[in-house]
């Protein structure tokens, strides 16, 4: 498997999330209580696939798996500098272009805002820099996430199952967004789009 280092990215280099978002971090080993504050909060993972993920012992393992693939970081709120969540690259494929985004979480009193929009705007837009395709792995029961990533623009490609770090396999929906229909959606939506999705 290829790691992020060949893919290119430099997180804390390229990374502006305007005037909501810090300039998100790489993800260090002392980033865990910080980051266990926000992951602790049961009703966060109520549609995720792994709902025990707010118990210390299980996140121990989520964020073990966030250090090791290198594509991991923390998201910070730009008014207060508290740490407000955490998303990554992952499984990067040279072969047919393309690269995940996923294990996105943003506490819950971060719901409803451009937070996450603007989050997955950044990250896919980077992303299309170095590669033709980025695709997403999201629950199969995680209702709200689909609808997010659906009106994002992602498009649903097909059902499989995902088995994240020692966790048991859970039936997930593959999303994708290829360069050509980013492109053309940018030129579409135009001054809508970024006014609400800017940096």
């Amino acid at each position: 498997m290829y790691n992020l280092r060949q893919f290119g990215f430099s997180l804390q280099k390229y990374f502006r999330l305007g005037k909501n978002l810090k300039n998100p971090a790489k993800l260090q080993s002392d980033d865990f209580e910080l980051l266990y504050t926000v992951a602790s909060d049961p009703l966060l993972w109520e549609q995720h696939p792994n709902k025990e993920r707010y118990q210390r012992a299980v996140f121990e393992n989520f964020f073990k798996g966030a250090l090791e693939s290198k594509g991991a970081f923390v998201i910070y709120d730009a008014d207060t500098g508290a740490v407000i969540g955490s998303s990554r690259y992952y499984d990067y494929d040279p072969a047919t272009s393309s690269v995940l985004i996923g294990y996105t979480f943003i506490s819950r009193d971060h719901w409803g805002s451009t937070y996450n929009q603007a989050l997955k705007k950044l990250m896919v837009e980077y992303a299309l820099e170095f590669v033709d395709q980025v695709y997403f792995h999201i629950g199969a029961f995680n209702i709200r996430s689909q609808r997010a990533i659906e009106k994002f623009g992602a498009v649903k490609q097909r059902e499989i199952p995902v088995e994240y770090y020692g966790e048991q396999s859970q039936p997930n929906f593959e999303y994708k967004i290829d360069k050509k229909t980013w492109t053309s959606k940018k030129l579409a939506l135009g001054f809508i789009f970024y006014y609400f999705c800017r940096w």
